[in-house]
């Protein structure tokens, strides 16, 4: 077990047992209500400060910081980072036509609404030259590492993925779902795909206090992803309720005191579609596209919900209307079905995950 961190700079969660099945909830600060993903049962809570403190045997998060394995990867530098990873799979069976379109995209957005700089983006396509930054398992891994290391205060990161996504069955008892969720890398085939558990250890526990980390995730089964401990559920009408997504065996998801935000393309049990129907020009990936806009139309002070709500309405319009190019459904199962020809309306809803311990969903937007 892992000794908790200074309470300087970790403020411990505040616990609730749900008024369902007694299940013990964590609610962020600053909500009053809190949904139980087991039994589905809300609990309201009149006053936060009246809820028992954290059980002092509770797991802590890791101090330490990952250093990045050798290779040709650029030293991180500035305040600034983002890893980039758009994969077309092409000349095969699983082939998608937007991602490496997002990865370009997402890049422009960083540089030119963010200020990031042009050297602190590592951006990982088939159309690398550098055989480092092909997106093949060992060098995502390689670059997820590169991302956080050593990351302090005041730093802000990102990583962007568009390509398959997948889920598992999970044997450890962590998921509430009993699956867990994964990246395909482009060799996914023979070298396996990239599980949430070693993506939360990579990127999500090593951030210490003042570093904040975006990820914008692109694929199927992409809801929680990160496994981070909140899920933000929410209605069609924009109504909205945190679920706690901790794992039962206290296994520690969250960070050492950084905050931890994920866009996710769709929920665990849906699909992602890669099409021409929002772009009506060339193929992106419905959430990547919906993501940049919703960035692009927003006002200063724009909170985390207003996006999620505009990227939801967005996609929702769209299969709505139906049209010509129609959604190519890019979760690996059917592509292997189909061959590739899953053709259909966008069915998918973008999700929100956080570790941060207060309400996210109603904080300005920043990176």
């Amino acid at each position: 077990m892992y000794p908790p961190p200074p309470s300087s700079i970790y403020a411990p969660p505040m616990l609730v047992n749900c008024s369902g099945c007694r299940t013990p909830l964590q609610l962020p600060s600053g909500t009053r209500s809190i949904r139980c993903v087991l039994c589905q049962a809300v609990t309201h809570i009149a006053d936060p400060r009246t809820a028992p403190p954290q059980p002092s045997s509770a797991s802590a998060p890791p101090l330490h910081i990952h250093t990045a394995p050798a290779g040709q990867l650029p030293h991180p530098h500035g305040r600034k980072r983002a890893v980039i990873c758009g994969i077309s799979y092409r000349f095969s069976r699983h082939e998608l036509k937007g991602c490496i379109n997002d990865a370009k995209c997402m890049r422009h957005l960083l540089i030119n609404k963010f200020k990031f700089s042009p050297d602190s983006i590592l951006m990982l396509t088939e159309e690398e030259t550098d055989p480092y930054r092909i997106p093949t398992k060992q060098n995502m891994r390689m670059a997820l590492y590169w991302l956080v290391q050593g990351c302090t205060a005041g730093d802000s990161l990102v990583f962007h993925y568009s390509g398959h996504g997948s889920r598992q069955r999970n044997y450890n008892g962590d998921e509430v779902d009993g699956y867990d969720e994964t990246l395909c890398p482009l060799d996914f085939e023979t070298q396996g795909m990239i599980v949430d558990d070693e993506i939360n250890a990579t990127i999500v526990r090593p951030l210490p206090h003042g570093v904040k980390l975006h990820s914008i995730i692109d694929a199927c089964h992409s809801g929680t992803v990160l496994d981070l401990p909140f899920l933000c559920r929410m209605s069609r009408d924009g109504q909205y309720m945190w679920e706690d997504h901790r794992p039962s065996s206290g296994l520690w998801k969250g960070t050492a005191g950084g905050e931890a935000i994920s866009f996710s393309g769709c929920d665990d049990n849906q699909t992602s579609a890669d099409t021409s129907a929002l772009s009506k020009i060339t193929s992106t990936g419905a959430m990547t596209f919906c993501f940049i806009q919703a960035i692009e139309r927003s006002a200063q002070g724009t909170t985390y919900g207003s996006i999620l709500n505009s990227m939801r309405t967005t996609i929702r319009n769209t299969g709505n209307e139906g049209g010509g190019s129609g959604g190519v459904v890019t979760t690996v199962l059917s592509m292997l079905l189909t061959g590739g020809s899953g053709i259909g309306g966008l069915r998918q809803e973008p999700q929100l995950t956080a570790f941060q311990p207060f309400d996210v969903y109603a904080k300005p937007f920043t990176l």
